[in-house]
């Protein structure tokens, strides 16, 4: 069980999304007849977070670390096992039926892929159209028509897009689409999963700038998902960094790029390539040893513990640490947070550990659960 969340100062906005000790297990079953639950894959795993209205909180960690599926959660896409999700005051978690529908509205996600989200057989105006239609928003038609011509304005399209098809615009032009579909329905909260991962980097700037346009004009909230550290910190108020299901640390976006505090987040930091041959050959590289243990079978103990420079024989492989304010909004879980800061501790050789699978259980071998990138 998390540790409550500290109360989130409301001095840049009221918290519009509140996220308390979220979890999504996903059953692994096995058998042919009767399927038994053999274990879970912990993709979410005691997560807490604010969101203030208005802001733009960034989500960064290694790929399978359960980002995308936080974010569905939030919206509902993957259910949660346990946790609440407070999002104006309601926890949509507990929503069912109609309520849960109407409550989706305010709440809207850009995919990763731009081409596989856009339905091939509908026109753009198809497409826009079916969330307007969905929550009763097209009730006049010389007004939605109206309206369509506003989102396609709004994300940078012509007009005639609107008769066009997915498949007839580049990578950049389907990621507009992407976003003027979620803006169709109003939304107060925007998840943006890897919205330009996939699209090249001077695309990239394009599509970020639009972002922060349509912030400006409308409002709106963002979750923003990525890998891509340099995005994140030139869109960000405010960064969470996740590892294995889990945030390892969270502040604002200058204070995590200047005064990282968790092991992890320096070594992610570390790995950024500095554009001066001088600084990049002196700056403090941190290469992580193995590869990030599966979500179906953690280590105890800190998470980070079998990959972190600093581990220590107390607590690290015993106890989990929780996210502890040590700052003015700077939480970070780490049992030695400040000893590592103030250089009471130094780094040391790592030796890569692999964690099995089948410790689920020794006598069935290893069930087929599919790659972590599939799952998550």
């Amino acid at each position: 069980m998390s540790a409550p969340m500290p109360p989130v100062s409301t001095g840049n906005g009221q918290v519009l999304l509140k996220v308390e000790d979220l979890k999504v297990h996903f059953p692994i079953k096995r058998g042919v007849v009767i399927d038994r639950t053999i274990g879970h894959v912990f993709a979410v795993d005691g997560v807490d977070l604010a969101i203030r209205r208005g802001e733009t909180y960034g989500l960064v960690g290694e790929s399978g670390c359960g980002k995308s599926t936080l974010g569905m959660a939030i919206l509902r896409l993957n259910e949660p096992t346990a946790g609440k999700v407070v999002f104006d005051g309601t926890d949509v978690a507990a929503l069912k039926g109609e309520t849960l529908r109407k409550a989706r509205r305010r709440m809207q996600m850009i995919f990763q892929d731009p081409l596989s989200s856009l339905d091939p057989r509908q026109s753009v105006e198809s497409i826009l159209l079916e969330g307007m239609r969905a929550h009763g928003l097209d009730e006049d038609k010389e007004a939605t028509q109206r309206r369509l011509r506003e989102l396609l304005s709004a994300v940078g399209l012509p007009e005639s897009s609107l008769r066009k098809y997915p498949h007839e615009f580049s990578g950049g032009q389907r990621q507009r689409i992407g976003i003027a579909r979620a803006l169709s329905v109003n939304p107060d909260l925007i998840v943006a999963d890897e919205p330009v991962s996939a699209l090249d980097v001077s695309v990239q700037a394009q599509v970020v700038n639009l972002l922060e346009d349509l912030q400006n004009k409308f409002g709106l909230t963002y979750l923003v998902i990525a890998h891509d550290l340099a995005v994140v910190r030139h869109i960000s108020d405010r960064i969470g960094v996740m590892y294995l299901g889990a945030l390892v640390e969270e502040t604002d976006a200058d204070t995590l790029y200047r005064n990282p505090m968790h092991p992890y987040t320096r070594a992610l930091l570390s790995a950024i390539p500095v554009p001066d041959p001088v600084v990049e050959d002196t700056r403090e590289q941190i290469l992580l040893a193995g590869d990030l243990p599966s979500p179906a079978n953690p280590p105890t103990g800190c998470r980070f513990h079998t990959r972190c420079p600093w581990r220590q024989a107390s607590l690290c492989g015993t106890d989990r640490p929780q996210l502890r304010e040590i700052g003015a909004g700077h939480r970070v879980a780490c049992h030695y947070a400040e000893d590592i800061r103030d250089g009471r501790i130094q780094p040391h050789a790592v030796e890569a550990e692999l964690v099995e699978v089948t410790a689920l259980n020794p006598d069935l071998g290893p069930p087929d659960v599919g790659s972590v990138s599939e799952i998550l």
